[in-house]
Protein backbone atom coordinates (compact mmCIF):
# COMPACT_ATOMS: atom_id res chain seq x y z
CA UNK A 1 0.00 0.00 0.00
CA UNK A 2 1.39 3.17 -0.77
CA UNK A 3 -1.08 5.51 0.84
CA UNK A 4 0.53 8.74 2.63
CA UNK A 5 -1.26 10.83 4.77
CA UNK A 6 0.96 13.13 5.30
CA UNK A 7 -0.51 14.56 1.71
CA UNK A 8 -4.20 14.55 3.11
CA UNK A 9 -3.36 16.04 6.90
CA UNK A 10 -5.31 19.45 7.61
CA UNK A 11 -7.63 19.07 4.70
CA UNK A 12 -11.90 19.22 5.05
CA UNK A 13 -11.93 15.49 6.24
CA UNK A 14 -9.33 16.06 8.84
CA UNK A 15 -11.31 18.65 10.14
CA UNK A 16 -14.40 16.63 10.43
CA UNK A 17 -13.29 13.89 11.35
CA UNK A 18 -10.75 15.49 14.50
CA UNK A 19 -13.76 17.76 15.17
CA UNK A 20 -16.40 14.66 15.83
CA UNK A 21 -13.54 12.69 17.38
CA UNK A 22 -13.62 15.59 19.84
CA UNK A 23 -16.75 15.47 20.70
CA UNK A 24 -17.01 12.14 21.36
CA UNK A 25 -14.13 11.51 23.72
CA UNK A 26 -15.61 14.53 25.47
CA UNK A 27 -18.79 12.83 25.50
CA UNK A 28 -17.29 9.22 26.41
CA UNK A 29 -15.76 10.95 29.21
CA UNK A 30 -18.20 13.00 30.94
CA UNK A 31 -18.18 10.84 33.57
CA UNK A 32 -16.24 7.84 36.18
CA UNK A 33 -16.21 5.13 34.02
CA UNK A 34 -12.95 4.58 32.49
CA UNK A 35 -12.20 4.85 28.96
CA UNK A 36 -9.94 2.60 26.37
CA UNK A 37 -9.88 3.95 22.93
CA UNK A 38 -8.88 1.35 20.17
CA UNK A 39 -7.46 3.27 16.83
CA UNK A 40 -6.96 0.56 13.64
CA UNK A 41 -5.18 3.06 11.56
CA UNK A 42 -3.50 5.63 13.56
CA UNK A 43 -1.03 7.04 11.34
CA UNK A 44 2.18 9.03 12.12
CA UNK A 45 0.18 11.13 15.38
CA UNK A 46 1.77 14.96 13.76
CA UNK A 47 2.17 16.05 10.58
CA UNK A 48 3.86 18.67 8.78
CA UNK A 49 1.42 20.74 6.87
CA UNK A 50 4.57 22.94 5.95
CA UNK A 51 6.41 20.37 4.44
CA UNK A 52 6.72 18.91 0.84
CA UNK A 53 4.10 16.34 0.78
CA UNK A 54 1.53 18.96 2.27
CA UNK A 55 2.18 21.44 -0.08
CA UNK A 56 2.39 19.93 -3.06
CA UNK A 57 -1.31 18.62 -2.42
CA UNK A 58 -2.71 21.55 -1.03
CA UNK A 59 -5.16 20.09 1.13
CA UNK A 60 -3.80 21.76 3.89
CA UNK A 61 -3.88 24.87 3.01
CA UNK A 62 -7.54 24.45 1.67
CA UNK A 63 -8.55 23.07 4.80
CA UNK A 64 -6.62 24.25 8.44
CA UNK A 65 -5.55 27.23 5.99
CA UNK A 66 -8.62 28.55 5.78
CA UNK A 67 -9.58 27.77 9.60
CA UNK A 68 -6.75 29.87 10.19
CA UNK A 69 -8.26 32.92 8.32
CA UNK A 70 -11.80 32.79 10.01
CA UNK A 71 -12.68 34.54 13.07
CA UNK A 72 -15.72 33.05 14.83
CA UNK A 73 -16.51 29.44 14.14
CA UNK A 74 -18.91 26.74 16.05
CA UNK A 75 -17.80 25.96 18.92
CA UNK A 76 -16.47 21.89 18.15
CA UNK A 77 -14.22 23.44 15.67
CA UNK A 78 -13.05 25.77 17.97
CA UNK A 79 -11.75 23.04 19.80
CA UNK A 80 -10.11 21.84 17.56
CA UNK A 81 -8.30 24.93 16.53
CA UNK A 82 -7.80 25.37 20.11
CA UNK A 83 -5.97 22.12 19.88
CA UNK A 84 -4.08 23.10 16.93
CA UNK A 85 -3.12 26.43 18.42
CA UNK A 86 -1.08 24.30 21.43
CA UNK A 87 1.01 23.15 18.13
CA UNK A 88 1.69 26.48 16.80
CA UNK A 89 1.89 28.87 19.86
CA UNK A 90 3.45 31.03 16.97
CA UNK A 91 1.70 32.77 13.85
CA UNK A 92 0.85 30.30 10.91
CA UNK A 93 -0.16 26.74 11.18
CA UNK A 94 2.96 24.34 10.83
CA UNK A 95 1.99 21.18 12.54
CA UNK A 96 -0.95 19.20 12.39
CA UNK A 97 -2.33 16.69 14.86
CA UNK A 98 -3.60 13.57 14.43
CA UNK A 99 -6.14 11.45 15.76
CA UNK A 100 -3.49 9.82 18.35
CA UNK A 101 -2.24 13.21 19.52
CA UNK A 102 -6.22 14.34 20.05
CA UNK A 103 -6.99 11.08 21.98
CA UNK A 104 -4.16 11.02 23.79
CA UNK A 105 -4.75 14.25 24.81
CA UNK A 106 -8.02 13.75 26.37
CA UNK A 107 -7.08 10.98 28.30
CA UNK A 108 -7.65 10.51 31.93
CA UNK A 109 -6.01 8.80 34.78
CA UNK A 110 -7.29 4.60 34.07
CA UNK A 111 -7.99 5.49 30.38
CA UNK A 112 -6.07 3.53 27.72
CA UNK A 113 -5.23 4.24 24.49
CA UNK A 114 -4.06 1.35 21.81
CA UNK A 115 -3.13 3.09 18.50
CA UNK A 116 -2.08 0.51 15.46
CA UNK A 117 -0.52 1.03 12.48
CA UNK A 118 0.55 -1.04 9.71
CA UNK A 119 3.36 0.72 7.66
CA UNK A 120 6.85 0.52 10.28
CA UNK A 121 8.02 4.21 9.21
CA UNK A 122 4.40 5.21 10.26
CA UNK A 123 4.53 3.66 13.66
CA UNK A 124 8.05 4.45 14.33
CA UNK A 125 7.40 7.95 14.14
CA UNK A 126 4.10 7.47 15.93
CA UNK A 127 5.74 5.79 18.62
CA UNK A 128 8.41 8.52 18.82
CA UNK A 129 5.63 11.17 19.18
CA UNK A 130 3.60 9.40 21.74
CA UNK A 131 6.97 7.75 23.29
CA UNK A 132 6.18 8.20 27.43
CA UNK A 133 2.39 8.93 27.65
CA UNK A 134 0.77 7.37 30.56
CA UNK A 135 -1.76 4.67 29.13
CA UNK A 136 -0.63 4.98 25.43
CA UNK A 137 0.28 1.79 23.46
CA UNK A 138 1.22 1.57 19.66
CA UNK A 139 2.29 -1.73 17.90
CA UNK A 140 2.76 -2.23 14.11
CA UNK A 141 0.17 -4.14 12.83
CA UNK A 142 -3.04 -4.55 11.19
CA UNK A 143 -5.65 -3.04 13.06
CA UNK A 144 -8.28 -4.88 11.93
CA UNK A 145 -6.53 -7.90 13.00
CA UNK A 146 -5.62 -6.55 16.86
CA UNK A 147 -9.47 -5.51 16.79
CA UNK A 148 -10.75 -8.64 16.15
CA UNK A 149 -8.55 -9.74 19.47
CA UNK A 150 -9.33 -7.26 22.07
CA UNK A 151 -10.70 -8.11 25.18
CA UNK A 152 -13.63 -7.05 26.98
CA UNK A 153 -12.58 -4.88 29.98
CA UNK A 154 -15.00 -2.78 32.63
CA UNK A 155 -15.79 0.68 31.59
CA UNK A 156 -16.08 2.04 27.86
CA UNK A 157 -14.63 1.21 24.26
CA UNK A 158 -14.72 3.47 21.49
CA UNK A 159 -12.90 2.03 18.28
CA UNK A 160 -11.91 4.52 15.86
CA UNK A 161 -11.85 2.88 12.27
CA UNK A 162 -10.33 5.22 9.35
CA UNK A 163 -8.41 2.98 6.71
CA UNK A 164 -6.66 3.96 3.93
CA UNK A 165 -9.15 2.69 1.66
CA UNK A 166 -6.86 1.00 -0.95
CA UNK A 167 -7.99 -2.29 -0.53
CA UNK A 168 -11.15 -3.72 -1.63
CA UNK A 169 -12.27 -5.51 1.08
CA UNK A 170 -11.98 -2.59 3.94
CA UNK A 171 -15.46 -1.96 3.85
CA UNK A 172 -16.39 -5.66 4.49
CA UNK A 173 -13.54 -5.26 7.25
CA UNK A 174 -15.24 -2.45 9.02
CA UNK A 175 -18.35 -4.03 9.54
CA UNK A 176 -16.95 -7.45 10.52
CA UNK A 177 -14.85 -5.44 12.79
CA UNK A 178 -18.01 -4.05 14.09
CA UNK A 179 -19.72 -6.78 14.80
CA UNK A 180 -17.38 -8.91 16.48
CA UNK A 181 -16.75 -6.10 18.80
CA UNK A 182 -20.67 -5.79 19.36
CA UNK A 183 -20.76 -9.60 20.23
CA UNK A 184 -17.94 -9.06 23.11
CA UNK A 185 -18.57 -6.01 23.90
CA UNK A 186 -22.53 -4.49 23.83
CA UNK A 187 -21.81 -1.38 25.18
CA UNK A 188 -18.74 -0.51 22.33
CA UNK A 189 -19.04 2.31 20.42
CA UNK A 190 -17.60 3.33 16.74
CA UNK A 191 -16.69 6.27 14.99
CA UNK A 192 -15.78 5.15 11.16
CA UNK A 193 -14.61 7.27 8.90
CA UNK A 194 -15.58 6.88 4.90
CA UNK A 195 -14.35 8.94 1.72
CA UNK A 196 -17.55 10.03 -0.21
CA UNK A 197 -17.54 9.73 -3.77
CA UNK A 198 -21.23 7.86 -4.64
CA UNK A 199 -24.13 7.16 -2.84
CA UNK A 200 -24.40 3.22 -4.19
CA UNK A 201 -21.41 2.79 -2.11
CA UNK A 202 -22.12 4.09 1.17
CA UNK A 203 -25.61 3.29 1.14
CA UNK A 204 -24.65 -0.59 0.60
CA UNK A 205 -22.21 -0.09 3.50
CA UNK A 206 -24.93 1.43 5.85
CA UNK A 207 -27.00 -1.28 4.98
CA UNK A 208 -24.53 -4.16 6.26
CA UNK A 209 -24.06 -2.31 9.62
CA UNK A 210 -27.62 -2.37 9.40
CA UNK A 211 -27.89 -6.09 9.54
CA UNK A 212 -24.85 -6.80 11.43
CA UNK A 213 -24.41 -4.01 14.25
CA UNK A 214 -27.19 -4.40 16.94
CA UNK A 215 -27.12 -1.05 17.83
CA UNK A 216 -27.60 2.79 17.02
CA UNK A 217 -26.27 4.22 13.73
CA UNK A 218 -25.82 7.89 13.05
CA UNK A 219 -24.53 8.48 9.15
CA UNK A 220 -23.01 11.96 8.75
CA UNK A 221 -22.89 13.28 5.08
CA UNK A 222 -20.38 15.90 3.93
CA UNK A 223 -20.89 16.37 0.87
CA UNK A 224 -18.40 19.33 -1.04
CA UNK A 225 -19.64 18.62 -4.42
CA UNK A 226 -22.38 17.45 -5.92
CA UNK A 227 -22.05 13.88 -6.12
CA UNK A 228 -21.39 13.99 -10.57
CA UNK A 229 -18.15 12.17 -10.67
CA UNK A 230 -17.88 8.63 -8.14
CA UNK A 231 -14.11 9.05 -9.23
CA UNK A 232 -13.50 11.86 -6.87
CA UNK A 233 -13.63 12.21 -3.73
CA UNK A 234 -16.25 14.48 -3.45
CA UNK A 235 -16.59 14.18 0.48
CA UNK A 236 -16.70 12.16 3.61
CA UNK A 237 -18.97 10.42 5.49
CA UNK A 238 -18.70 10.30 9.53
CA UNK A 239 -20.73 6.79 10.78
CA UNK A 240 -21.34 6.36 14.20
CA UNK A 241 -22.62 2.92 15.91
CA UNK A 242 -23.91 2.98 19.23
CA UNK A 243 -22.35 6.88 20.76
CA UNK A 244 -24.11 8.96 22.46
CA UNK A 245 -27.11 11.28 21.10
CA UNK A 246 -25.66 14.33 22.53
CA UNK A 247 -23.11 14.73 19.77
CA UNK A 248 -25.76 14.66 17.07
CA UNK A 249 -26.46 18.70 17.45
CA UNK A 250 -23.03 19.75 17.74
CA UNK A 251 -21.90 17.12 14.71
CA UNK A 252 -24.18 18.96 12.27
CA UNK A 253 -22.97 22.21 13.58
CA UNK A 254 -19.55 20.76 12.25
CA UNK A 255 -20.63 19.43 8.89
CA UNK A 256 -22.59 22.83 7.91
CA UNK A 257 -19.32 24.87 8.48
CA UNK A 258 -17.18 22.80 6.89
CA UNK A 259 -19.45 22.50 3.86
CA UNK A 260 -20.94 25.90 3.43
CA UNK A 261 -17.01 27.63 4.44
CA UNK A 262 -14.86 25.01 2.05
CA UNK A 263 -17.60 23.50 -0.28
CA UNK A 264 -18.77 24.49 -3.89
CA UNK A 265 -22.36 24.16 -3.43
CA UNK A 266 -22.48 21.13 -1.10
CA UNK A 267 -24.97 19.94 1.46
CA UNK A 268 -24.33 18.45 4.74
CA UNK A 269 -26.65 15.78 5.81
CA UNK A 270 -27.08 13.70 9.11
CA UNK A 271 -29.36 10.60 8.98
CA UNK A 272 -30.60 7.32 11.26
CA UNK A 273 -31.07 4.91 8.59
Amino acid sequence: MNYRHAFHAGNFADLIKHAALLLVLDAMTSDAKALRVMDTHAGRGLYDVGGADAIRSGEAKAGIGRLAEVGAVPDPIAALRAEITKLNPHDGIRVYPGSPVLIAGRLRPGDSYLACELRPEEHQALAETLRGLTGVKTVCADGFVRAADLPSVLGKTLFLIDPPFERADDYIRITETVMAGRRRMSDAGFLIWLPLKDLETLDSFVRSLEEGSGGSILVAEARMRPLTDPLKMNGCVLVLVNLSPAVEAPLREVLKWVVDTLGENGEARLWHP
